[in-house]
């Protein structure tokens, strides 16, 4: 939090002050520049990274770990300094150990929930050694390779960091190594998922567990991000350490529980996060609960379906038939309703939504199945309206 912030927080005190000043810090998706308490991992990190500082790239590395362990915002964070000591071609660093001078590689990072297919790795790999702008139409994937091979060979090489490969709709791991096999020691793979399972035993390269966030150190992320994001002594040690006890070492479930809490609070007009405000930030993150990420990389109709749905009376969502028509029928949804259907079934493939099955007292045949959200309800609503009122 910059200066001017804090003089803002200090001028705004008073009975109408607002609880939450900043939504950002309390997004679970949103990455700070020097996450909490993971000094070691970074520690670990670069000892694997460190043959780039002899010119050399290092072998494939699995960085892997249980959800919410932070490893996008680790891995982010340091490519993120890394790509700021390469900003200028051909950057070369100089240290007092290595009396060389070093030409780094180029540090890619790529999100596979929006770049889920081998032509467009290439094409943000590319972007990303490339001066001029790199064509997405007109341009298949043979030639990206191509352009791709090109335009490392003779270098320092890319390091490329790939995030969430693994999850459903995203891309598998041995995907990811085949496509860039061809490019032999030009590029050195970061591969960020969760825990590997029976299909990932193949992979014989290096890996670094993330371990789980403590509980002190998920306490520590919630008063940090809560100081940054609320008005003075807004949340309370003792509600921070309550939902750290809920979240189990999950740092986005903890994040999305505090954010749906103050987001309550705001909007009841009262000066402190109260305890009623803490539960519900906590019952509205399902359990097990689709990370945010994967439900904000949705498109645009999707999400505007997802947002419809949380506004719907009980008496609209008693099946999916009832869902699709009440949806439907809003007036500038501009969907029918076989579309909102579709939509419909289209993420509960993805686990977005879940169709439970309605109790019947009476009748004959399967009872109807009603839609429920399983992903972090207050937060995608007020990170929605916020997105939509900006437009």
């Amino acid at each position: 939090m910059d200066l001017a912030q804090r003089i803002r927080r200090r001028r705004r005190r008073g009975a109408d002050r607002p609880i939450v000043l900043d939504y950002e810090p309390l997004n679970p998706v949103a990455h700070v520049q020097e996450p909490v308490g993971r000094g070691p991992i970074f520690e670990r990190l670069l000892d694997h990274l460190d043959p780039v500082f002899d010119g050399t790239l290092p072998p494939n590395v699995y960085v892997w770990g249980p959800p919410g362990s932070g490893k996008s915002a680790i891995v982010t964070a340091l490519f993120d300094r890394l790509k700021s000591m390469t900003v200028q071609p051909h950057a070369v660093i100089h240290t007092s150990t290595r009396a060389q001078t070093t030409e780094l590689p180029t540090f890619v990072y790529v999100d596979t929930r929006t770049a889920n297919s081998e032509f467009q790795l290439y094409h943000r790999a590319l972007q990303a050694v490339s001066k001029g702008d790199v064509p997405r139409q007109g341009v298949s994937t043979a030639e990206l390779r191509s352009r791709l091979n090109e335009a490392i060979s003779g270098g320092p090489g890319v390091v490329l960091a790939v995030d969430h490969v693994g999850e459903s709709e995203s891309l598998l791991i041995e995907d990811v190594t085949g496509w860039f096999e061809p490019f032999g020691r030009s590029v050195s793979l970061v591969l960020v998922g969760r825990p590997p399972d029976s299909d990932s035993e193949k992979w014989t390269d290096a890996e670094i567990e993330i371990p789980g966030y403590g509980q002190q150190v998920l306490i520590d992320i919630l008063m940090t991000r809560g100081s940054d994001a609320l008005a003075r002594d807004a949340l309370q040690h003792s509600q921070a350490r309550q939902i750290a006890s809920w979240a189990g070492g999950d740092a986005h479930d903890a994040l999305a529980a505090l954010f749906g809490g103050a987001d309550q609070a705001d909007a009841a007009g009262v000066e402190h996060v109260r305890d009623k405000d803490i539960q519900a930030g906590i019952d509205a993150v399902p359990t097990p609960c689709v990370p945010l990420g994967v439900v904000l990389s949705l498109r645009d109709n999707r999400q505007r379906v997802l947002r419809e749905l949380l506004d719907l009376g009980s008496e609209d969502r008693g099946s999916v038939t009832a869902t699709t028509e009440a949806i439907a029928a809003i007036d500038d949804i501009d969907l029918s309703p076989g579309t909102v259907k579709r939509f419909l079934y289209e993420l509960a493939e993805r686990g977005v939504v879940e169709r439970v099955s309605s109790s019947r007292t009476k009748g004959h045949g399967r009872p109807p199945s009603r839609v429920e959200p399983r992903f972090p309800t207050l937060v995608f609503r007020r990170l929605y309206d916020l997105q939509t009122s900006q437009r």
